[in-house]
């Protein structure tokens, strides 16, 4: 048993024996530690995994409180029955502050989030029947097979329940299909959309389930104390969900009750401390909160949980991967060699006054490899965005296996069997080598968030992990899969985004500037392989600036220059051709 095993092993007998060793002011503090710890999980998913902030979680707090209590004390509605209407009435409420909000990026989204989460206050603070600043009182309490939970110390097991098997839920979700898709958020839209990935539907999934999370603390803090007003409910407490998430680790599932324990225990010594040393009452313990944050994240910026990795000896390190024995995943039929994939019929784009790809026609067939070069700045790269749906086209038209592309997203268009790499890498590096590659698969699978919850999606993740595995293998690359893939050299990365493509089971592959960065001996690696895949039946256009590395490795050459064509065929002939020797080789010592 592994050092980390036991350690989880004495907290869990530390959770369970608590409510008989400690005092009941201990206990009492971490019934709230464990409601918290909801609330944080739920931002864990939403801005340590999605990278998606809110300051605007106690909105979410409020409405499953004031729910509960509103319905309980008014109509006499069942807790439980309160609970499916809040957690409800917040989904809805969820789906339309998402539709909003969600939309728009960089720091507007976290303004907004501030924005409802002050609306929220003065809502429940004003609206009639729910008690203004007062509040509401006498809420029952909740009931369980004929037994009341009339005192705090009742509810420590059920809350703390409630927050293990939340983890264990949201560790179920991040290892699936559902969850990659979510952790790919971070590795920017075009990346996740390239492969698939409804972006708009898996930020509107993350942000819901965060709700619903905070809706449920809600709900137990309202039964807990049996009454509620709008203070618990002020943005500042939205503030301080998000310091714990931040405290104990972002992206760590462990890290949302470390953060909860940490900053709870703080915030109430403090209290207590700060007014002795001070003589007097004040908000002082908001200063040193602070500086206590400040200190912490200047030691470890990855959170608490990053602090205890370095003291615990490293977790055995995974063997070698190998393929597993698993039901393939669906594959597309081979196509006929001669088959004529891509067609671009006089694609143009313009950036107002400015022509970056101008009349541009060639064609590309199945089993074949096509570069497009030029020199820097020439348009290949505005070309490549064009056929992978990143940008729309301004005149022409851009046609796959015989259909109209150039009016789809990327997303669509990976949906007909195109894959591609990016100029700058865009991997996950906090993920390891198979998981990145997993993601390729994802139009491949069909798992949604229900059973990636409940873990009923076993069957196609090993298919999944199984196909990852394989292309591994394929691309030189099966003893790194268990790697972290920010820890791979830029020629390794720009192979696992290769096999990352190679995943998505794609009819051609797009490959912007693969050979940019690498030295000699890695760009030689990188020709063998693309030259492995041209034998079996992938077909690729290649986009490079490096005439040496596609000399001997392509079957026909496409050489633009400001943005027009100005040669294609054989590389012996483009070679010779005296427009490509004046604009492009001509520079070349």
């Amino acid at each position: 048993m592994t050092s980390r095993r036991i350690l989880l092993l004495i907290v869990l007998a530390g959770l369970a024996v608590a409510p008989a060793v400690l005092s009941p002011f201990m206990v009492t503090l971490l019934i709230f530690i464990g409601i918290y710890s909801i609330v944080a999980l739920g931002l864990v998913l939403l801005t340590g995994v999605a990278g998606l902030t809110s300051f605007g979680q106690a909105a979410f707090v409020g409405l499953g409180a004031y729910t509960t209590a509103y319905l309980t004390t008014t109509i006499g509605l069942s807790p439980w029955l309160t609970l499916l209407i809040g957690l409800g009435l917040t989904a809805a409420a969820a789906f339309v502050l998402g539709a909003v909000t969600l939309r728009l990026s960089g720091h507007y989204l976290p303004v907004s989030t501030i924005a409802w989460g002050i609306s929220s206050y003065y809502l429940f603070a004003h609206v009639d029947g729910l008690g203004g600043a007062t509040g509401i009182t006498d809420i029952p309490p909740i009931e369980a097979f004929g037994y009341p939970f009339l005192t705090r110390e009742s509810l420590y097991y059920p809350i703390w329940l409630t927050v293990l098997v939340t983890m264990q839920l949201i560790v179920n979700l991040l290892d699936s299909r559902p969850g990659r898709a979510i952790r790919a958020l971070r590795g920017g839209i075009l990346m996740a959309e390239s492969f698939g990935i409804a972006t708009p539907r898996y930020k509107m999934a993350a942000f819901i389930i965060s709700a619903l999370l905070a809706c449920i603390a809600g709900w137990l803090y309202a039964h807990l104390l049996r009454f509620v007003n709008p203070t618990p409910f002020h943005l500042d407490a939205g503030i301080n969900y998000l310091f714990m998430v931040v405290i104990g680790g972002a992206s760590q599932v462990w890290g949302a009750v470390l953060g909860a324990g940490i900053l709870t225990i703080l915030q109430n010594y403090l209290q207590d401390l700060l007014p002795h040393l001070f003589g007097q009452t004040g908000n002082y313990e908001a200063i040193a909160l602070g500086v206590c944050i400040v200190l912490l994240l200047q030691r470890t910026q990855q959170g608490a949980v990053s602090l205890l990795d370095r003291l615990l000896p490293p977790p055995p390190a995974a063997p070698p991967g190998e393929v597993t024995a698993a039901e393939r995943l669906p594959e597309r039929p081979p196509l006929p060699p001669g088959t004529r994939l891509l067609v671009v019929m006089g694609a143009s784009k313009r950036f107002g006054g400015l022509t970056a790809v101008n009349n541009l026609s060639f064609s590309i067939e199945a089993g074949e490899i096509v570069g497009l070069i030029g020199p820097n700045g020439a348009g290949k790269s505005t070309a490549f965005n064009l056929i992978s749906g990143v940008l729309p086209l301004s005149s022409g038209e851009i046609r796959y296996l015989g259909r109209r592309i150039d009016n789809r997203s990327s997303r669509r268009i990976a949906r007909l069997g195109l894959a591609r790499s990016f100029q700058h890498t865009r991997l996950l590096p906090d993920m390891t080598v198979i998981e990145n590659v997993m993601i390729g698969a994802h139009l491949r699978s069909r798992a949604g968030i229900l059973r990636a919850l409940l873990r009923l999606d076993r069957a196609e993740e090993r298919s999944i992990r199984a196909e990852a595995a394989r292309h591994l293998h394929r691309v030189g690359l099966a003893d790194s899969m268990h790697l972290a893939a920010g820890s791979l050299a830029l020629g390794q990365q720009r192979i696992l985004e290769i096999a990352r493509a190679l995943c998505a089971d794609p009819t051609l592959l797009l490959l912007d500037e693969p050979a940019a960065g690498l030295r000699y001996q890695e760009k030689q690696t990188l020709a063998a392989l693309l030259s492995q895949l041209r034998s079996e039946n992938v077909s690729i256009l290649l986009v490079e600036h490096d005439m040496d590395f596609v000399m001997n490795l392509v079957d026909r050459l496409v050489v633009v220059d400001f943005g027009e064509m100005i040669a294609q065929g054989l590389p012996e002939q483009v070679q010779a051709d005296p427009r490509v020797v004046e604009a492009y080789l001509g520079g070349i010592e």
